[in-house]
């Protein structure tokens, strides 16, 4: 009998505040490993919609009722989790209020994108890099072969 072994689907989002100056982004401080900075997001559940788990991501890791805007890019790269091979739909999203860490976050922060720490996990920098260059010039990520 042949076994396949597929990649786990997760969602990342990337929540801009509407109701502060330079439209500031969410990181989670992650409280599990791998350890570091990261967007909110996780694994969608089984019978879940990618939509879905965003929204319940991130409500559960920063207490913010996301809009979800656009569908960004799909990251797949089989080395981006060290955990196991993922597959991640990434959103943009926007929110306002007040965030707050919860689920597995040990601590939330809100940054521009001159502030944004260093340790971040998974490949979230590289998403990071191309949502900014894509916000700034309009520039989607290109597909890597």
């Amino acid at each position: 009998m042949t076994t396949y072994r597929n990649p786990t689907p997760t969602v990342d989002i990337i929540i801009e505040l509407l109701d502060r100056p330079h439209r500031p982004i969410v990181l989670i401080e992650r409280h599990n490993a791998p350890l570091g900075w990261a967007l909110p997001g996780g694994f969608v559940d089984y019978g879940e919609t990618v939509e879905t788990a965003a929204r319940r991501e991130a409500e559960e890791e920063t207490g913010l009722n996301v809009e979800l805007i656009e569908q960004f890019h799909v990251y797949s790269d089989p080395n981006r989790d060290p955990r196991q091979h993922t597959m991640s739909v990434v959103f943009i999203a926007t929110a306002t209020g007040e965030p707050k860490a919860g689920d597995d976050a040990k601590g939330l922060g809100v940054f521009e994108s001159w502030r944004v720490p260093g340790n971040l996990c998974f490949d979230h920098d590289r998403i990071l890099r191309d949502y900014w260059r894509y916000r700034h010039y309009g520039v989607r990520p290109s597909l890597s072969v």
